[in-house]
């Protein structure tokens, strides 16, 4: 056990003791814990503890705030708890409600993905930036061709990587996981490929053209790379055949005709029916949000920068980052979540005010590391530690959030890369 063992036992005996932990997961600040009853949770202890900020319930979930160092403790916490690697982010049968269903699975299935979207994100500005500074010359070397890759692979096979984690969320084997985003970025079945081979067999109503058959289904291909919704609905699907398979297999040769079954069944499955009608939806809601922005840019930003801090708060964020995914990936740039960006200034700019105020050196301090963190993009310490408690400073951030959001609508500002909440954009003007 690290450094945070005292620590770890403490918040695995307050939330109920071990038997009561159904599955854990962490993100950028929290732990976030399925509890079998949330009533054997001692809440004022936890919030009365050093190192841990606060403590909140939402999305059916019992989220313990730590902050940036949360990976280390979260990795005694599993020790202390007795949760491994393959039942850490279970599911479990407690998720009550379609709408805390759905923030639990979209939640579980980007966190563990999230670091890697934010550093491949850092390179890709970082290589932006260098062939800014050094021209067409840099552009046409190695090194931005190196770069651009650590960049690009992320999201270019975001498919097989959402396969892996939503594998995990789903009880899936992770390699099948994987291999079903695999498929689904494999090169020869994507539409460009087949658009260019020759001219299409024939269309589908609202669906589209489709250019191949499968045993005498036509296959309205799609381009799936970097796509985001498709593998979660088919890795959900493939959860659903595993379970079944399970049943009528004989266990002597579950090994082989399990894993066998599942992709026999789900990857015709997806290709043919899933991905195509997902795609339909996902392109109609990306319309919406394009037609809500060409409408008014200004107040589409504006009401993200008010409101996002709040989503942050409840956890409820999870529930935006795959629209803003979808129209990159779609439209090749996103304006929904650019009204966030701002966010991370004004919670960081009222705390840094209160640490101007501040008399007490415990808490000056305190202040002093939160606002650090917010520069940094992660808010949780202030928002939670400073701002929400005193209202007044949180009701302003939020003012500021929105004035930001509105002021970045105003020039038009699109992202164009995945980094972190506070510097994740480039600008078009």
């Amino acid at each position: 056990m690290g450094k945070y063992g005292k620590l770890a036992e403490f918040i695995v005996e307050k939330v109920g003791g071990k038997e009561n932990i159904k599955s854990l997961t962490h993100c950028i600040t929290r732990l976030r814990f399925q509890l079998a009853d949330e009533g054997k949770a001692d809440d004022n202890a936890l919030k009365g503890s050093d190192g841990i900020v606060t403590v909140m319930k939402s999305g059916g979930q019992y989220q313990v705030v730590i902050g940036n160092h949360v990976a280390d403790v979260y990795a005694d916490v599993c020790i202390a708890a007795g949760i491994t690697e393959e039942n850490a982010s279970d599911a479990g049968d407690t998720q009550k409600g379609l709408f805390n269903r759905l923030i639990d699975i979209i939640s579980g299935c980007f966190q563990p993905v999230l670091g890697a979207l934010c550093a491949a994100g850092i390179v890709k500005g970082l290589n932006a930036v260098l062939l800014l500074l050094l021209g067409q010359s840099y552009g046409a070397g190695g090194t931005y061709l190196i770069l651009n890759a650590i960049g690009d692979s992320v999201f270019y096979f975001f498919p097989v990587i959402l396969g892996y984690s939503a594998a995990r969320k789903f009880n899936v084997q992770p390699v099948i996981g994987i291999l079903l985003g695999a498929v689904m970025c494999y090169p020869s079945i994507q539409k460009s490929t087949l658009e260019a081979a020759g001219e299409a067999l024939g269309t589908l109503p609202m669906i589209g053209d489709y250019y191949t058959n499968f045993i005498g289904i036509p296959f309205v291909a799609g381009n799936y790379t970097s796509s985001v919704v498709p593998i979660l609905v088919v890795t959900a699907f493939a959860g659903f055949v595993q379970k079944t398979a399970k049943k009528y297999i004989p266990e002597v040769i579950q090994n082989f005709f399990v894993p066998f079954t599942v992709l026999i069944v789900s990857i015709p499955a997806g290709l043919l029916v899933i991905g195509p009608v997902v795609s339909l939806i996902t392109d109609f809601l990306s319309q919406i949000f394009t037609s809500l922005y060409s409408f008014s840019a200004v107040l589409t930003a504006a009401v993200v920068g008010i409101l996002w801090q709040v989503l942050v708060i409840f956890g409820l964020h999870w529930a935006v980052i795959p629209i803003s995914l979808m129209n990159m990936a779609s439209l090749g740039y996103d304006t929904v979540i650019v009204g966030s960006f701002g966010c991370a200034f004004a919670t960081t700019a009222a705390t840094f005010a209160m640490f101007l105020k501040i008399r007490n050196k415990k808490r000056k301090a305190l202040a002093a590391s939160a606002s650090i963190s917010g520069i940094c993009g992660v808010t949780e310490p202030a928002i939670y530690g400073f701002a929400l408690p005193e209202k007044t400073p949180f009701l302003f951030s939020l003012i500021g959030s929105g004035i930001g959001g509105a002021i970045l609508g105003i020039f038009g500002v699109k992202k164009y890369s995945v980094r972190d909440r506070t510097a994740g954009y480039a600008v078009a003007l």
